[in-house]
């Protein structure tokens, strides 16, 4: 009985002595003790693996990124300032600016009527009642030989602005100065008013040439005295050559050999061969240099025999 006594005792202390040790055991797991236990509870870890709702992170790629691309490609419109191409129209202005400024041929149109410069009314030269013969050859070319006193020279056609009362042919005006002048020629009346002649139209006044014969009393101030020859004069102003004549100022043709410093608008460099010639309405003209000055001289054209 009493070794039954003792090995019942002996059974019940050792289960409480492993009950007391499971505690303390649990403990050091807890401590970071070793122990196979230890490795059972990091498997019950695996909830981070739960973590895997961080891929609902995708959500951003469905939210304000997205929103902020559509809003990129909505000032992807901003391409639309390609519009500022339009701008490109200037090109075209300026190019026109440009082909303005290269042109020779002038048109003068300061209206909203598109008069353009009618050049048919203009004179063919005559040559002077003094006739010098020309000492140096012509220029033949095109079936005509063009005769100069001068050596070509080729300098830039730049018309010449005689002042705010001048005017190219073919301006256009819708009223006259008070000034303006009534002359006749040949039955047909023309106003005149400060070196300017015009005809009545629909509307208004247009600019054009001189006709030879009209008779003034007075030139404009800054009429130039030019040279016809040794002993003849003429008057010129604003393309229009005038004689003096009993009853004032006379319109005549351009006469050939006669030397001016500048011409008026509306006429056009015209290239011969080697030679560039200024044509103002049916009157050729030369460049040439005299002392270093650029000067022009009318040219005497004839058909070559």
């Amino acid at each position: 009985m009493k070794l039954i006594n003792k090995t019942f005792l002996g059974a019940l202390a050792l289960a409480t002595t492993t009950l007391v040790l499971s505690p303390n055991e649990m403990h050091a797991q807890r401590r970071g003790g070793g122990g196979s236990h230890m490795q059972s509870r990091p498997s019950q870890m695996s909830r981070p693996s739960q973590t895997s709702r961080p891929s609902q992170m995708s959500r951003p790629s469905q939210g304000s990124n997205n929103k902020i691309g559509n809003g990129n490609n909505k000032i992807g419109n901003n391409n639309s300032i390609g519009g500022n191409n339009k701008v490109g129209s200037n090109n075209r202005g300026n190019n026109s600016n440009n082909r303005g400024g290269n042109n020779v041929n002038i048109n003068v149109d300061n209206s909203h009527h598109n008069t353009r410069i009618n050049n048919s009314h203009n004179t063919t030269v005559r040559r002077s009642n003094n006739y010098r013969p020309y000492t140096r050859p012509p220029y033949v070319y095109g079936g005509y030989r063009y005769n100069c006193y001068h050596p070509y020279y080729y300098h830039p056609y730049r018309p010449f602005y005689w002042g705010p009362v001048w005017h190219p042919w073919g301006f256009f005006i819708t009223t006259l100065a008070v000034t303006a002048i009534v002359v006749e020629v040949n039955s047909q009346h023309y106003h005149y008013d400060n070196g300017v002649y015009y005809t009545q139209g629909n509307g208004g006044y247009t600019v054009v040439a001189a006709p030879v014969g009209a008779t003034v009393t007075t030139l404009p101030s800054n009429a130039q005295t030019v040279v016809v020859n040794e002993t003849t004069n003429n008057y010129y102003y604003g393309g229009t050559y005038y004689e003096k004549s009993d009853k004032g100022y006379t319109v005549v043709p351009p006469t050939a050999g006669t030397i001016v410093e500048n011409l008026p608008e509306g006429g056009e460099e015209v290239k011969m061969g080697d030679i560039t010639y200024v044509k103002v309405g049916d009157t050729y003209y030369q460049p040439f240099q005299d002392n270093g000055k650029n000067k022009y001289e009318v040219v005497d054209v004839e058909a070559d025999k």
